[in-house]
C-alpha cells in the first residue's frame, strides 16, 4: 500500500512551540529547543509507528496569496512570531533534509492549498494520504482515501480523522460543509470575519437546516431578530469568508511520487546537529546507545560554527552566564591525560588521609549500590585536587571492613577547615552520616552552584562537563546497564573500570568548581551560595535523615472513611444525574454534563472532540449546578485517598520506621525548595478532608510534640516591602488584616463595615496581583464579571500607587538587564520579556513581577532554617527539624524544649531578613501535624 504523508510545517512547529514554551528547553548557549524538540518527537513517533512509504513538509513562503489580496485584512492580526521559535525554523530545515524528507513550497499559494492539491492528485494515484495537521480547515479534504492525522500530545495518543468523524465532529451530512461552518463562524486566528453573532454552535445548527451559505442566505427571511438582520446585512462578508475557508485543490504542484519516498536518515547530517542543540537523549534514540554528542559536535566543527552566533540570543535575554558557544572539544577518558590511581591498602589509604588533612579544599564522590542515600551501601569514594589526578579507595561488601575504612578518612571530612568539593553533596553526606561521619567545613556544590548561575537549565554532572568543558564523561550505564529489574550495581563491575570512573567523577567535578567559581562571581551570586544555598545542603540532609513519624492506623482507617465518603458521593451523583456513569472518564462526564444537563450550551471540546472537563471548567459551572461540587469533591477524595493516604505507608523506611522525604534544592527556578516521596507541598490543606492527612503525622516518642512555625502573608509583606507603598505598609504597621484593609480602602468604607464578600474579593486582588492577575483572570476567579473585576483592580491601583510602580519597574528592569533579583540577588532570567509576541511577552512580564517576590521568601526561610539548625546543635537541644512546607517548618520537639525551642523559631524566622514591615510567625504545638498547625 503506497501511504503518503503530508505534513503541515508551520502548524505542527506552532504546536510543538507553545507545547513547550512554560518549561523552555535551553542549550548551554541560550537556544530554546523546545519548538525543534518536539517538532522531532512527532516526526520520529509518525516514522515508527506509521511507516509511511512517501513523504514531504510543506510550508508556505513570505508571497502573498490570493487571500490576500482579495482581502486585506485577512492573517493580518497574527501576532509576530515569538523570537525563539524564529530562530528555530533553519534548524527545523536542516533536521528535515538530514531526515532525507523534501521540503514543498509554492510562491502565491499557503501550505493548505498545496497539501489539498497534492492529496487529491495522489488520491487518484492510489495512495492513501495523511495530512498531517492540528488545523481544523483540513475537515473538508477528508475521503475514503484521505485522512487527516493529529499527532499525540499531552499524553492523548495520535488521532486520524476519516469521514465518519468528520460528519460527527462537525454535525453535517457531506464534509464540504466544513467550509460553510467555517464562513459562518469566521476565525479569529487568520483573521476570517464570518458573520457577526454566529458561533460555532449556531453555524452548525444553521448549516443542518440549510445545507449551505447560499441557501441560508436565500431563506433569510426565515430567520428572527439579530439573527436575520446580521446574516442580511453581512451575507457578502459570510460568502468572501466561505472563499477564505476553501482549500484550492488547482495549485500549480506535481506529484513526484520518486522524489516524495521515505529513505534512510543522513547520519552525517543529523549527528553533529543534534550535537548542536544538545539533544542526548533524541541522539540515542535515533543513533542507538553508542552515540556520542561531544564527538559528533567535533566532527560538525567545520563549516557549521557560523550557524551557532545566528542562533544566540542577545547577552541581555540569554539563560545567563553560559559557555558563549557550544563546546566542540570532543575529549574523554580515552583521549584525555589523566592519572587515577587505585588507593586499595591501608598504608595508601593512610597516606592520602594524611595528604587530604594537609589541604585547604578537596572534592569527593561516593560510589554506592543505591540512588536512595538511606538505603544504601558505600562500594567505594574518590577524592581529586588538581586536574587531571584522582584517587579512589574501594570499600569491601562487609559493613565492619568497609567501616575501618572509612574511619581512616573521618577526621579529614569532619575538619571543619577543609572546603568540601563535589556534585550534589547532600546524597554523599547522608551515605557518610550512615557510616558515623558528620561532614563538616565550607561546602562548594556544583550542582547547586549552576543551579543559581542558571536556574532554567539541567545541572547534572554530564550534561555540566559537556557544556563547560567539551567533555562526556563516561556513563553509568556502559558499566552497570541500563536502568530497569535487570540493571547491576557498583559492587558487579570490575575494580578498574570502577576506579577510572569513580576518578574520573570527582576530577571533572573539580574541573567544573573551577569553571563555576568565576561565574558565581560574574552572576553576583556568590554570596548567596556561600552563606545560603551550600550551608543549607547540610540543614536539608538533617532533615532527610531525621525524618517524620506516620501512624499507619491513623491512614487506614482514613481510608475506609474516604471509600465510604466516594461510595456515598457516587451514588449522590448518580442520582442527580438520573443515570449511571463512569464519572473518572472524562468522555462519559462530559456527556452527563453538557448533552444531557446541558450546563453549559458554549462547552467547549478537546481536539480529540470529547468535551473539556478540567478543575477549570468545573469551577466555573459550580454555580449552576451542585452536582458540579459533588464531581469536584469526588475527585478530590479519589486523589487524596490514592496520592496520599494510601501510598504513605509504603514510603515507610522498614530500617528506621520513618518516611524521609527528599528535598530537592535545584529544581524551582524560583528558589522554592520542591520535595518528592512524598511531595509534602502537594498535600491539600484547602478542604477539611485534605487537611485530616495531617493527622496522620505524629512525633516519635510520646513525650514529645510537633510544632509547626508559618510566616503569616509572607508574600503580601515582601510586596509591600519591595515596593514600599505607604498604604500597605501602613496597614502591617498597624497589624490589621491586610485583606479586610484592602478591602475598606477599594470599597472605600471603615474597616469595621467591610463584609465578607468584600473580604473575599480584595484578598483574591492582592493575591490576584501578585501573580500578574488580569481582569478577566479576576472575574473568572470571583465569578463576577469583567467590567466589574477591572474596576476593582483600577480602584486597587489607585489606592496602592506604590504596587503599581513596582510592578512597572520590574517589568522595565527586566526588560533593560533580561532577568530580575531577589533582595539577596538571586536571578530569574526572562529570555522573552522583549518578545514581539504578546502572549509570550505578557507571561515574562507577569513573572518579573513575580519571582522577586516568590525568590525572596524562599531566600527568607531557607535563612531561618539553617540559623534554627544552628541553634538547635548549638544549645545541645535534641528537637529536631523534620519538614518544610512552602513558608511553613515543623519540629519533633520534647515537651520540655518547646518554650525554648519556640522562642528560637520565631526570633529566627522573624529576623533572617531586615524587611520594611514586621514580619508575623504563626507558631503552635500538638499531638500532629494538624494540630500543630
Amino acid at each position: 500500500m503506497k501511504k503518503l504523508f503530508l505534513l503541515d510545517g508551520m502548524a505542527l512547529i506552532y504546536r510543538a512551540y507553545f507545547a513547550l514554551s512554560k518549561v523552555p528547553r535551553l542549550t548551554s548557549y541560550g537556544l530554546n529547543t523546545g519548538a525543534i524538540m518536539g517538532f522531532t518527537n512527532t516526526l520520529l513517533e509518525v516514522l515508527k509507528n506509521q511507516r509511511p512509504t512517501h513523504i514531504a513538509v510543506v510550508f508556505d513562503t513570505e508571497a502573498p496569496t490570493n487571500r490576500h489580496l482579495e482581502f486585506e485584512a485577512y492573517k493580518a492580526q497574527r501576532q509576530a512570531m515569538p523570537e525563539d521559535l524564529a530562530k528555530s525554523i533553519p534548524y527545523i530545515f536542516r533536521l528535515i533534509e538530514g531526515f532525507n524528507i523534501p521540503i514543498i513550497t509554492k510562491d502565491g499559494y499557503e501550505a493548505d492549498d498545496i497539501i489539498g492539491t497534492l492529496a487529491k492528485k495522489a488520491e487518484n494515484e492510489g495512495f492513501t494520504v495523511y495530512c498531517m495537521t492540528p488545523d481544523k480547515d483540513f475537515g473538508q479534504l477528508v475521503s475514503d482515501q484521505i485522512f487527516i492525522y493529529k499527532p499525540a500530545r499531552m499524553g492523548n495518543g495520535a488521532e486520524v480523522l476519516g469521514v465518519p468523524e468528520i460528519l460527527e465532529k462537525w454535525e453535517i451530512s457531506t464534509v464540504s460543509q466544513v467550509i460553510d461552518i467555517l464562513g459562518l463562524w469566521g476565525d479569529a486566528v487568520d483573521n476570517i470575519p464570518g458573520i457577526p453573532g454566529i458561533g460555532e454552535k449556531t453555524a452548525k445548527k444553521l448549516i443542518q437546516q440549510y445545507g449551505s451559505i447560499e441557501k441560508l442566505i436565500e431563506n433569510s427571511h426565515e430567520l428572527k431578530g439579530k439573527q436575520r438582520e446580521n446574516v442580511e446585512n453581512f451575507a457578502e462578508q459570510g460568502l468572501i469568508s466561505k472563499k477564505l475557508a476553501t482549500i484550492l485543490l488547482d495549485v500549480p504542484v506535481e506529484l513526484e511520487e520518486k522524489r516524495l519516498e521515505m529513505e534512510e536518515p543522513d547520519r552525517m547530517l543529523l549527528e553533529p546537529l543534534f550535537a548542536e542543540l544538545e539533544f542526548r537523549t533524541l541522539g540515542k534514540r535515533v543513533f542507538g546507545d553508542d552515540y556520542n554528542i561531544v564527538e559528533s559536535a567535533e566532527k560538525s566543527a567545520s563549516g557549521q560554527m557560523d550557524l551557532f552566533a545566528a542562533a544566540q540570543p542577545e547577552t541581555a535575554v540569554t539563560s545567563a552566564v553560559a559557555p558563549t558557544e557550544p563546546t566542540v572539544a570532543g575529549l574523554n577518558i580515552h583521549n584525555t591525560p589523566h592519572e587515577y590511581i587505585l588507593v586499595d591498602t591501608i598504608e595508601k589509604q593512610q597516606e592520602l588521609a594524611l595528604q587530604l588533612a594537609a589541604l585547604s579544599k578537596f572534592c569527593f564522590d561516593t560510589e554506592t549500590t543505591s540512588i536512595d542515600a538511606l538505603a544504601a551501601e558505600i562500594v567505594g569514594f574518590s577524592f581529586a585536587f588538581e586536574k587531571g589526578k584522582a584517587y579512589y579507595v574501594p570499600t569491601p561488601a562487609n559493613r565492619a571492613a568497609a567501616q575501618a575504612i572509612i574511619d581512616i578518612f573521618k577526621a579529614v571530612f569532619e575538619d571543619p577547615r577543609i572546603e568540601k568539593v563535589g556534585q550534589n553533596l547532600k546524597y554523599d553526606i547522608l551515605l557518610l552520616s550512615r557510616y558515623g561521619v558528620c561532614v563538616q567545613g565550607p561546602l562548594f556544590d556544583t550542582m547547586i552552584a549552576h543551579y543559581l548561575i542558571d536556574p532554567d537549565t539541567r545541572h547534572n554532572m554530564d550534561i555540566l562537563a559537556e557544556n563547560y568543558l567539551g567533555y562526556t564523561p563516561v556513563s553509568i550505564t556502559e558499566l552497570i546497564g541500563p536502568r530497569g529489574k535487570k540493571q547491576a550495581n557498583m559492587r558487579d563491575v570490575a575494580i578498574e573500570k570502577v576506579v577510572e570512573y569513580a576518578s574520573e567523577d570527582a576530577d571533572i567535578t573539580w574541573q567544573l568548581h573551577e569553571v563555576l567559581k568565576p561565574l558565581l562571581e560574574e552572576t553576583h551570586t556568590m554570596r548567596l551560595a556561600e552563606e545560603v544555598e551550600f550551608p543549607l545542603i547540610y540543614v536539608l540532609a538533617e532533615i532527610e535523615k531525621n525524618g517524620v513519624k506516620v501512624d499507619v492506623n491513623t491512614l487506614k482507617g482514613f481510608s475506609l472513611s474516604l471509600d465510604d465518603d466516594i461510595k456515598r458521593l457516587e451514588q449522590v451523583i448518580y442520582e442527580k444525574a438520573g443515570i449511571q456513569f463512569n464519572i473518572a472518564s472524562p468522555k462519559q462526564l462530559g456527556e452527563v454534563l453538557f448533552d444531557k444537563l446541558h450546563l453549559d450550551p458554549k462547552a467547549k471540546k478537546t481536539k480529540t472532540g470529547q468535551y473539556k472537563t478540567g478543575e477549570d471548567v468545573l469551577l466555573a459551572l459550580a454555580h449552576k449546578s451542585d452536582i458540579v461540587k459533588d464531581i469536584l469533591d469526588f475527585r478530590q477524595l479519589q486523589k487524596l485517598k490514592s496520592t496520599y493516604v494510601d501510598a504513605l505507608p509504603g514510603l515507610i523506611n522498614p530500617e528506621t520506621g520513618l518516611i524521609h522525604t527528599s528535598y530537592n534544592q535545584a529544581v524551582a527556578a524560583t528558589g522554592r525548595l520542591s520535595s518528592t516521596n512524598p511531595n509534602l507541598q502537594n498535600i491539600p490543606i484547602r478542604t477539611e478532608r485534605g487537611r485530616e492527612v495531617r493527622k496522620a503525622f505524629i512525633p516519635r516518642e510520646s513525650e514529645h510534640v510537633l510544632l509547626s512555625a508559618d510566616y503569616s502573608q509572607i508574600e503580601l509583606r515582601l510586596m509591600a516591602s519591595l515596593s514600599q507603598d505607604k498604604n500597605m505598609l501602613d496597614a502591617f504597621a498597624a497589624g490589621h488584616d491586610i485583606h479586610r484593609a484592602t478591602a475598606a480602602r477599594v470599597y472605600g468604607i471603615p474597616l469595621e463595615l467591610v463584609t465578607s464578600d468584600q473580604r473575599r474579593n480584595a484578598k483574591a486582588v492582592n493575591f490576584g496581583i501578585i501573580y500578574g492577575q488580569s481582569a478577566f483572570g479576576l472575574s473568572q476567579s470571583l465569578g463576577i464579571p469583567r467590567k466589574d473585576a477591572a474596576a476593582i483592580i483600577d480602584q486597587y491601583f489607585s489606592q496602592y500607587t506604590g504596587i503599581q510602580e513596582y510592578m512597572r519597574k520590574a517589568i522595565e528592569f527586566a526588560k533593560e538587564h533580561g532577568y530580575v533579583e531577589t533582595i539577596l540577588k538571586r536571578r530569574r532570567y526572562l529570555r522573552d520579556i522583549n518578545s514581539a509576541n504578546m502572549t509570550v511577552r505578557g507571561f515574562a512580564e507577569r513573572n518579573a513581577i513575580n519571582a522577586p517576590i516568590q525568590g525572596s521568601a524562599a531566600d527568607l526561610i531557607k535563612i531561618a532554617m539553617i540559623n534554627i539548625q544552628q541553634d538547635i546543635v548549638d544549645k545541645g537541644l535534641t528537637s529536631k527539624m523534620i519538614m518544610q512546607v512552602h513558608d511553613e517548618l515543623v519540629f519533633d520537639v520534647p515537651k520540655d524544649e518547646v518554650e525554648q525551642l519556640s522562642s528560637i523559631i520565631t526570633e529566627r524566622m522573624q529576623n533572617a531578613i531586615d524587611l520594611q514591615v514586621p514580619i508575623e510567625v504563626e507558631a503552635g504545638t500538638g499531638n500532629n501535624w494538624l494540630e500543630a498547625h
